[in-house]
Parts: C-alpha cells; sequence; structure tokens
C-alpha cells in the first residue's frame, strides 16, 4: 500500500446565526478532505451544550433529525483523521468540559511537541484523561486557575504550548480562534449575510455557505468574537518567524481555497510548470494520478506543449483503503481507486505526474500498470522534493526508517518503480510557485530543519515510562483478581 500522508484535521464555528449546527455540518462537509475518521458537532443556546460525535463520514452521521437536536446560535464542529491519539470515538472532537468557568468545547487541528511533558506535569497534579489525544491536554490547561490570579487564562494557556496548533474554542457567550506563533496550519475569519461569524481551517468551507472571507487568522494571534463581533489579540507580540507547512499547497488543501492571498490551484498548477522547467523530457501524453496530481500535471503540460490526458479514472466511490492480507489484494486495492484507459498510453511515452512518493509502493503498481498497458516509456516526476524526515507538527509521515527517500539514492527509487527516469520539484522551485518567501514555510520533511525543536529521545522515555506505569498497574489487577478467585 503507499502510504499517503493523512489528513490531519478540519475546525469549524459559528457564532450568531439561528442554525448554527446546520452551517457547521455544511462546514465539516466542505472539509471533510481534512479527516474521514470521525467528526462531532457541539452547538450551544447561550446556556446548554448539546453535542453529538460519532465515527464515520460527515454526511453518514449528521442526518437532519441529528442536526434538529443541536439547537442553539453558535456551534463548533471538527472532523479527524488521527496523528496523534488512536482511532477511537473517545477521541472524536470537539472535547468538551464543564469546570469553574462554565462549559467550553475545543476543536484542535496539529500536533504539540510538548505533549508528553504537559500531559505528565497534569497526571501528577491529579488530572485524569479520558482521550489519548494532545488536545485533552489544552482543555485541561483552559480549566486550570490563573497562574496570577487573573480569571481568564487563556493567553497563559497558549503561551505553554509547543508545535502546531490552530485551535476553535467554544463557550457559552464565545467563539475563540486560536493560531501558534508559527502559523503551521490554517484558519480563517469569515463574515455571514445575517452579521455572524465563521471561523474555518481552510476558505473552501465559507464558499459554501456563502460567508465572506474577511481576513486569515494571524500566527499567534486570539480571535474572540462575541455579540460585540470579533476583537483581537496577539499572544506572542515579539515572535516573528513564520513556518506555514507549505505540504498544505503541495497536497492537503483544496484546490479552490485561498491561502496567504495565493489560490491553491494555481500554486499546483506553477509547480508543474516549475517541473517542466527543471525536468524537460521528450514524451508523447502528460498523465496525472488523480484527484492530487491533477494540477501539476496541467502545469507540465501547459509549459512543455506535451498534450494533456486523464489515462487513470478514479472511483470517487471508494472509501479509505483496507488493511491488504496479501500481494493479490494489495494489487485489488490499488486497481479499485484508479482504472487505466489502455487505449490513451498503448505505444505512448508517457509522463506520470504525482504530488509526493512516501513508501512507494502504490507508485510502482502504477508504472507497472501502464507497462503492462503497451506504454513504450513511463517517466515519473513528483511535484514536491523526495520526502526525507518525518514530520512532528501533524502530518502523519510515518518515522524515517520508512521514507523511501531517506534511505534509497535517486536511481535506487528509480529503479525500484521500475520507471525509465525519475525527477522531483526542487525546494526552490516549490517555493517559487508558491510567490512567497522561503523563510515562510516550514519545509522540514524535505530538509530537516525544524522550526519548533522537538526532543524525540525524551518523548520516547516519557512514553515508555506511562506505557510500563500502566502496564505494572494492569499486572497488579490481573494479580488481585488471581487472588480473589482462589479465595
Amino acid at each position: 500500500m503507499q502510504l499517503y500522508p493523512k489528513h490531519y484535521c478540519g475546525v469549524f464555528g459559528v457564532f450568531g446565526h439561528p442554525n448554527a449546527a446546520e452551517l457547521t455540518s455544511l462546514g465539516l462537509f466542505a472539509l471533510q478532505h481534512r479527516g474521514q475518521e470521525s467528526a462531532g458537532i457541539v452547538a450551544c443556546d447561550g446556556r446548554q451544550f448539546r453535542e453529538y460525535k460519532r465515527m464515520g463520514l460527515v454526511s453518514q452521521i449528521f442526518r437532519p433529525e441529528i442536526l434538529h437536536g443541536l439547537v442553539g446560535h453558535s456551534a463548533l464542529g471538527h472532523t479527524r483523521y488521527s496523528t496523534t491519539g488512536s482511532s477511537h470515538l473517545r477521541n472524536a472532537q470537539p472535547l468538551t468540559g464543564d469546570g469553574k468557568r462554565g462549559q467550553i468545547a475545543i476543536a484542535h487541528n496539529g500536533n504539540l511537541t510538548n505533549a508528553s511533558e504537559m500531559r505528565e506535569e497534569l497526571e501528577d497534579k491529579g488530572a485524569i484523561f479520558t482521550t489519548t489525544v494532545d488536545s485533552e491536554i489544552i482543555l485541561h490547561l483552559l480549566c486550570q486557575p490563573s497562574l496570577d490570579g487573573n480569571e481568564n487564562n487563556l493567553l497563559q494557556t497558549v503561551r505553554r504550548l509547543e508545535g502546531a496548533y490552530s485551535l476553535a474554542i467554544l463557550t457559552e457567550d464565545e467563539l475563540i480562534g486560536v493560531r501558534d506563533p508559527f502559523g503551521f496550519r490554517p484558519l480563517c475569519l469569515g463574515k455571514l449575510p445575517n452579521g455572524g461569524w465563521v471561523l474555518a481551517s481552510e476558505t473552501c468551507a465559507l464558499d459554501l455557505i456563502s460567508a465572506k472571507l474577511e481576513r486569515e487568522v494571524e500566527p499567534g494571534e486570539i480571535i474572540i468574537i462575541d455579540k460585540n463581533g470579533p476583537r483581537s489579540l496577539q499572544a506572542f507580540p515579539a515572535h516573528t518567524q513564520r513556518a506555514f507547512c507549505i505540504f498544505e499547497y503541495v497536497y492537503f488543501a483544496r484546490p479552490d481555497s485561498n491561502i496567504s492571498g495565493r489560490n491553491v490551484y494555481k500554486v499546483r498548477v506553477e509547480m508543474g510548470r516549475e517541473l517542466a522547467r527543471e525536468h524537460p523530457i521528450e514524451a508523447d501524453l502528460v498523465v496525472p494520478v488523480p484527484d492530487s496530481g491533477n494540477c501539476a500535471a496541467l502545469g507540465y503540460s501547459l509549459e512543455s506543449g506535451i498534450p494533456f490526458e486523464m489515462a487513470f479514472v478514479r472511483n470517487h466511490y471508494v472509501g479509505r483503503s483496507f488493511l491488504q492480507p496479501s500481494q493479490l489484494v494489495r494489487d485489488f486495492n490499488v486497481r479499485v481507486k484508479l482504472n487505466l484507459i489502455c487505449d490513451l498510453v498503448r505505444g505512448k511515452r508517457v509522463i506520470v505526474v504525482d504530488d509526493s512518493i512516501v513508501r512507494g509502493t502504490t507508485s510502482k503498481a502504477r508504472v507497472n500498470n501502464l507497462k503492462e498497458a503497451g506504454a513504450k516509456e513511463v517517466h515519473v516526476l513528483v511535484s514536491c522534493p523526495p520526502h526525507m524526515n518525518p514530520c512532528v507538527y501533524g502530518i502523519d509521515f510515518p518515522d524515517r526508517s520508512k521514507l523511501m527517500a531517506a534511505s534509497h539514492s535517486l536511481d535506487e527509487i528509480r529503479s525500484y518503480l521500475n520507471a525509465d527516469s525519475l525527477g522531483y520539484l526542487s525546494e526552490a522551485g516549490m517555493v517559487k510557485a508558491t510567490g512567497l518567501p522561503a523563510d515562510s514555510f516550514c519545509m522540514a520533511c524535505y530538509n530537516g530543519k525544524y522550526p519548533v525543536p522537538y526532543d524525540e529521545q525524551l518523548n520516547k522515555h516519557i512514553m515508555e515510562r506511562r506505557r510500563a506505569r500502566i502496564e505494572g498497574l494492569t499486572e497488579g489487577l490481573e494479580r488481585e483478581e488471581m487472588q480473589f478467585k482462589l479465595l
């Protein structure tokens, strides 16, 4: 199975609309590409929280009768793919709590790099966790007494977090948006036709509900929306370094979204043009791997003059990949998602454009499929640099040992894929396509330069210690149970 990076999460919130839950379900539907594992909505009428969370897709979860029960003028939604925490309903978001300051719900997109240390610190103080996600740490911190006696400790909480986080927080009378100081993850503010307000991971979610984009939430900014409208404060006024995840442009974001004033579709087409400039190849056809390779392949075709053909047809009704117990089933799983129109490629020199190669197994199957169909040559091009390093900020790239480019040369990868040639877009070409400065981005998965330090050994040590403690407790309970049976 090709290990594509898992979509991390989408957040969406509405304040000031009588049908807030219905609008939130539509927003989550538009953000479904960011997470297909679970989804949840919390609605509030100013006094009471009502929530509904389930595993599965948004359209399957939020039926009309469910939405009718989520009464309130404000709502918070989340669609999830696990990056930290396992795949269970208890880890579905938004997470809710009821503390001294009232009810609170939180939806989180990203990964905290200091989650293990903070969780251990909270557990030492007696905190009880009901999930395995790092987002619950934020909920605990928000519900704790302020360090300086101030009733609102939102600023203190945000300043303790390290790593990537775009947050949407719902209280009984506020909707709050928070973005980490590096701006790893996208978050935007929109306005509804009735005067209500929206927070969303991507602008495509605003389009669906006819909300107007006001602006992006700035890195390090906290936006608090109440009955008087939004107000802003900067939690990190001295912080100037930016590190937006460039893979949003390459793969994650929907092509109809706009990020930093750039349309994602246009950026991806320009990445394809850059590929053509860096890797000119004599060929008869340019073929994308749908859907993520479509824009870059089009750009390559436009720049090179080589005809563009949709030779692979995607089955849009196939869900997530299942576990493949045999090579036969693995091959079937590759073919069931994309079927090749053999007549288009027979006897042709074909350029295949994809957005990334992680493990390479699916790319190899695609090349073999083309050659079995009679393609004379198959050239593989990728619209980003080789993935050399794992991501610790919320993209589920595996550890370095499972990244093909981390341990194999370009020619070794080409040979494994059975391709006639292989080319990656350079880091400079990728950045150039965005039209933004290189220091705007996090590119750690390509170049190993992590903006936020991450102590992998410390994290492993803490996790092993926790695992040992849990196993010790389990063994103790089993001994007590055995003694009881003997009695």
